[in-house]
Order: C-alpha cells, then structure tokens, then sequence
C-alpha cells in the first residue's frame, strides 16, 4: 500500500444524477460536502433513481454557493433551484428507512417531471446530523448518512476495477467491457493497490482523514447502466455475480464511515490502518 493514492473524488448532488468530479472536497459526518443532499421521489413518497428510471444518468446536477443547484438534461434547457426554506416537509421512504426531508419549489417539479414524464418531486435533506441514521448493525451510535443508498462514502479501486474487467473479457458478455468506473458510482477511487485488497480494510487514512471501513457494497442493476448514453446490458453485473458473491450479493467496493473531518484531494496517500 506504499504506493496507493487518491485517484478521484465524486459527488453526486442529487441522487442518481449524473456524478460530477472534484480535485478536493470536504469530508462531513455523513459524507463528502454536496453528496446526495437532494433526490427524487415518487407521488408516494418513495425515492426514485436510476433503478426505475435510467435516464437520471443523463440529468446534471451543478451545485451553486449557498447550497442551490442548476439542473440541466435533455431539450428542457436549465433551471436554478434555490435551498428551500424547512417549512413544507414530506415524509422520504428510501430503502425501509423514513426520512423527513424539504420539498423544493414548484419550478424544480416541474423541471423534474418533464424531464422524466412522469410525476415526481425533487426534495433537500436540511439537517443530515438528524435526519436518517446509518444501519446501527454496523454504526456507532449518533452516526447518520444522506440519501446515500446507506453508508456516507463509497471507496472503490482501480486494481479492482482491472481485475474485473480482465473476467469480463473471459466472459460470454466480453463485448460489453470494458467498464468504467462510473458504473459503480463511487465517492473515491484509490490506484496503486492490489485487485480486491480493500476487502481486507477495516480502518484507513485518505490524506488528513480517518475511515471505518463497514462492509462491502452489494451491487443492483445501477451498474448494468451505461452512464453516458442510459443504455443496460448485463454487464458488469453478471459477472460479479459469478465471481465476487457473498452472503447472497455481488459485491464491488467497501462502504465508509468517517471517524473526522478534514479536506480529501486528488493524490493523497491512502494508509491501511487496520
């Protein structure tokens, strides 16, 4: 691990939209600064991604100071959504849990709804401290997360990514690789390790930063869908399936959570503390 490094940073202001990339970032309690703060739900609540709706992979999310955003996708051109004021709250069902969130205004609707022909809500978590705990199987108590699919960050690493893509090309899909990294949707990516060496962290440093490592990310259909044109295929699903499960799931990546505070940038070292 002499040699592993921070290779990229990503964000995603809203959930599911396309990811964007940093040269630095602030690491919160609940995740980097400006991830998953805002998504989508349905008419009853629940949360829309790109599980039902590819097409988010191709809706921009460009955060503004103060917190707003610019959305842009499509023919529909932009919109400004400011922070909206914590007045008109709903109830968020994302996976089992409840969460209060923020509605934002009607031009964010609408935008939203055109966008996808179908009608949804786009809505801010305003207080993530309070908002929505991590799973207390694998949490300490008062530790919480965005609208994450679970857990503050995701780490992922290029010698993996390698690893897979070399069973990909002995595979009966083989013209469906290589994959990009972007399938997996990740916070970090580290290079200069080995292929699945992360299954073995527990505890690691990126730069000035401290990690617990809770538990490898099991992966959907998400990573069946190309991030530029919001085509599915098989890959690179089936063969993680058939080469990287356990417990049921096929797995790419570890979840983190953060022990500080501090700034991530581009070519930090990455320290295995345990």
């Amino acid at each position: 691990m002499g040699n592993a490094v921070l290779h990229s940073i990503h964000v995603h202001p809203v959930k599911a939209f396309r990811s964007t990339s940093l040269q630095e970032a602030e690491v919160e309690p609940w995740g980097l600064a400006g991830d998953r703060r805002w998504v989508l739900i349905d008419d009853g609540g629940k949360v829309v991604t790109q599980r039902e709706q590819p097409r988010l992979a191709l809706a921009a999310a460009e955060a503004l100071s103060g917190g707003g955003l610019r959305l842009s996708g499509g023919d529909l051109g932009s919109v400004t959504v400011p922070v909206p004021e914590p007045t008109g709250t709903t109830t968020v069902e994302i996976f089992g849990d409840k969460v209060e969130a923020v509605l934002a205004d009607a031009a964010a609707h609408d935008w939203c709804s055109a966008y996808l022909g179908a009608d949804v809500r786009l809505v801010h978590m305003d207080d993530p401290a309070v908002r929505r705990p991590v799973d207390p199987d694998f949490a300490l108590p008062g530790e919480t997360v965005s609208f994450a699919d679970g857990y503050p960050l995701l780490v992922t690493t290029l010698g993996s990514l390698d690893a897979l893509n070399s069973l990909i090309a002995q595979g009966d899909r083989a013209e469906e690789g290589p994959v990009p990294m972007s399938r997996f949707r990740p916070n970090v990516v580290v290079s200069g390790t080995d292929a699945w060496a992360e299954d073995h962290w527990s505890w690691i440093a990126i730069g000035e930063v401290t990690f617990r490592v809770t538990k490898m990310c099991g992966r959907c259909i998400v990573t069946t869908t190309d991030q530029d044109t919001a085509r599915r295929g098989k890959e690179p699903l089936r063969t993680l399936a058939r080469h990287r499960r356990f417990g049921g799931k096929a797995m790419f990546g570890q979840n983190l959570v953060p022990e500080t505070r501090g700034s991530l940038r581009v070519g930090d070292p990455v320290t295995v503390l345990g």
